[in-house]
Formats: structure tokens, C-alpha cells, sequence
């Protein structure tokens, strides 16, 4: 028995990727297929990160090809990022395929810290990332990444973005001296972000991860309806008030049609250095019975562990300060749980703008 390219290809498109639940849909855009005596090499372009789970898609592939009389001689895979839908309204960023907002209803939960962590996770996954501190009264990300100076502009009137672990980065802080605080109402604060985001040159980043303030006021506000958003994460502790307030900023981005990605809870269990104990001081499960009752996926969980602060406060997070520990792996997890729920989301079609051209009328007078 033998087959052509064609059946394969057609076969192949109904293959579901059960990371995402969708058909692969192999096109000749994500896709190298060559055949030699029924003998198939097949390269593959996957819209999220090679960090785990290929194994049962391999099969998948494998049993395809098999039922078809051919042989899976060859398969790589690789990892294609595109864009995908954002607000009524908006189209996305030019330079940036998908922006993420990292969100919590209230400070005090790691929300940074997770932020940070997680851009980094998906770096170290192949990803173009970048990093963007919306938290203008309180940015911190200068000094999670350890890096400060003033974003360079060459042209007087658009910002380089600093770079830090490999991430593109951009801050209030590091447009502030030392210790001054954004002493702004909320316009201003909002015109800053709005500024933050588009005057800063990103290079082609698949994901700006962008560190939000806490609460729903105007920055969120801004960020939720003027920002073309991928989607957006919500960090929270075990805790009831922390859980209070997370819920508010859950149904803020429902409301205004951002996607909720799922559900982060840091500080799940207090790890003691000393002997190792696991107790849970602020509770049990409260992210994931939340991820629950609003039905939105659960990203995972992360301890409250002496080293994440002191790595994190050193500016160097714990995925690169000790890339191959276990809380780093949950960062990786929680990242690409993230990035596997932008990838089932619709891909953006607006497309380009369309050019408008005017055209000079001749007018006839008649007699």
C-alpha cells in the first residue's frame, strides 16, 4: 500500500493535538512534509513552547502516518508563535504577538515575582519574551532583574528597551531617580503606561508579559481597554482576603471581553528551611476551587520558600539562579500552562489595515 503527500498532509490536519484539543491543521505555513518509498520526514511548527508534553502528540502523529500505509521515518518539532484575537476594537501590537497581563486583586501576593519568573521560563523555552513593569507607583522589576540605568533613545523621540537575563525590558523605574515616587494622578499614570508600551522599540517578541499594579483602578482600566490583550493571569494566595479581591480582578478583564488564562497560587504551602516541613499557613487549594467556580484553567501552585526571595531580591529569579530546581520547574510548568492557553485561543485576523486610495473623479457635464 502506498500513498502520496497529499493523503498524508490531509490525513496529518486531523490529528488533534491533545495539548490543546485542536486539529493540527498541517499547512504548508507550519509545516515540512517529504516522502521517500512511503518512508515520511515531517518537521512541525507548534504555536507554544517545546517545554514538555510532545509525547502523545508524537503518537498521535505516528499512528496517522501508520494508518495510512507509511512510516514515520522522521519527526522534529518546532515552535512557530503567532497572534492571536485581542479586544473588539484593537488589533494586535505590531512588534509583539501576544501580550499577557499578569494581575492581582490586591499587593502583597508575588504577583512580581511571578511575572518575572514566568517571562524568564518561557524565554529559557525557546520564546522571544519581554517584560514590561505597569506597576508605576511601585515598580520592581528594575530590581528583580538587576538592572538600572535610563532606556536609551535614538531618535529623540522612541525608547530601546534594557535588557536584562536576556529579557527586553521597560519600567518607570528606570525613568525615575532613586527613591522618587510617581507622585501622579490617575491620567497621568495612565498616559505613562500607554507610553511605556508604545514608544518602547519591543524586537518581535512572542509574549510581553507586562506586571500589573494590584486592584482594578485606572491603570488596570487602561491596560484592560486600550492595550491589545492576548490575555490575562490572576495570581492570589491560599488566603480568603486575598481570594476576595482576586475574584474582583477576575471579572474585571470578563467584563471587558480579556480572556482569563487561569489561575496562579503562590504561597500555597510555607516550606520550612530548617527540616523541610510543608504547612500550609494560609490556607488550602483556595486559587484552584477559584479556577473552579469561575471555570478557568488552573496554572499551578507555588511554595513559600525562603530562596524565591532572597534570589528574586538579588536580581537573579529562581529559574536562573538555580535553572534546574524544583520550584523552578514549577515556574516552567505555570509558563507553559500559560502558553498553551494563548495557543488555544482564535488567531488574529484583522490583518493589515487597508490602504485607502484616492482617485481623481472626471466629471462630464452634460448638455
Amino acid at each position: 500500500m502506498s500513498t502520496s503527500l497529499e493523503q498524508l498532509r490531509t490525513t496529518l490536519a486531523e490529528v488533534v493535538d491533545p495539548n490543546t484539543n485542536t486539529k493540527l491543521g498541517v499547512l504548508s505555513e507550519n509545516s515540512i512534509l517529504q516522502l521517500d518509498n512511503n518512508a515520511l520526514s515531517l518537521t512541525l511548527a507548534l504555536d507554544y513552547p517545546l517545554h514538555n508534553g510532545l509525547e502523545q502528540l508524537r503518537k498521535n502523529i505516528e499512528t496517522a502516518v501508520t494508518g495510512q500505509g507509511a512510516q514515520l521515518a522522521k519527526l522534529d518539532f518546532t515552535s512557530k508563535i503567532v497572534s492571536h484575537a485581542v479586544q473588539r476594537g484593537l488589533r494586535p501590537h505590531a512588534s509583539i504577538h501576544n501580550i499577557v497581563a499578569v494581575a492581582s486583586g490586591k499587593g502583597g501576593v508575588g504577583k512580581s515575582t511571578v511575572a518575572v519568573n514566568v517571562a524568564l521560563a518561557l524565554q529559557a523555552q525557546g520564546a522571544s519574551v519581554g517584560l514590561l513593569d505597569a506597576d508605576i507607583y511601585g515598580p520592581s522589576v528594575p530590581i528583580m532583574l538587576g538592572v538600572s540605568g535610563k532606556p536609551p533613545s535614538l531618535d529623540g523621540k522612541t525608547m530601546e528597551p534594557l535588557v536584562g537575563h536576556g529579557l527586553q525590558t521597560n519600567s518607570i523605574g528606570y525613568l525615575l531617580d532613586d527613591n522618587a515616587p510617581a507622585i501622579w494622578r490617575g491620567p497621568m499614570v495612565s498616559q505613562a503606561l500607554e507610553q511605556l508600551l508604545r514608544q518602547t522599540n519591543w524586537k518581535n517578541l512572542d509574549y510581553l508579559i507586562v506586571d500589573m499594579p494590584p486592584g482594578t483602578g485606572d491603570i488596570a482600566l487602561t491596560l484592560a481597554q486600550k492595550v491589545p490583550l492576548a490575555g490575562a493571569i490572576i495570581v492570589t494566595t491560599p488566603q480568603d482576603l486575598a481570594l476576595a479581591d482576586a475574584r474582583k480582578g477576575l471579572r474585571m478583564f470578563q467584563k471587558v471581553e480579556v480572556p482569563v488564562l487561569g489561575i496562579v497560587e503562590n504561597m500555597s504551602v510555607h516550606i520550612c528551611t530548617n527540616c523541610g516541613h510543608a504547612e500550609p499557613i494560609f490556607g488550602e487549594n483556595g486559587g484552584r476551587d477559584m479556577a473552579a467556580e469561575y471555570n478557568v484553567p488552573w496554572l499551578g501552585s507555588l511554595p513559600l520558600a525562603m530562596n524565591i526571595r532572597t534570589e528574586t531580591d538579588s536580581g537573579t529569579p529562581t529559574v536562573i539562579a538555580e535553572p534546574d530546581s524544583k520550584i523552578a520547574g514549577l515556574y516552567h510548568d505555570i509558563a507553559w500552562n500559560m502558553a498553551i492557553q494563548v495557543a488555544k485561543l482564535p488567531p488574529d485576523t484583522s490583518g493589515p489595515a487597508p490602504k485607502v486610495v484616492a482617485r481623481q473623479a472626471t466629471v462630464v457635464a452634460r448638455r
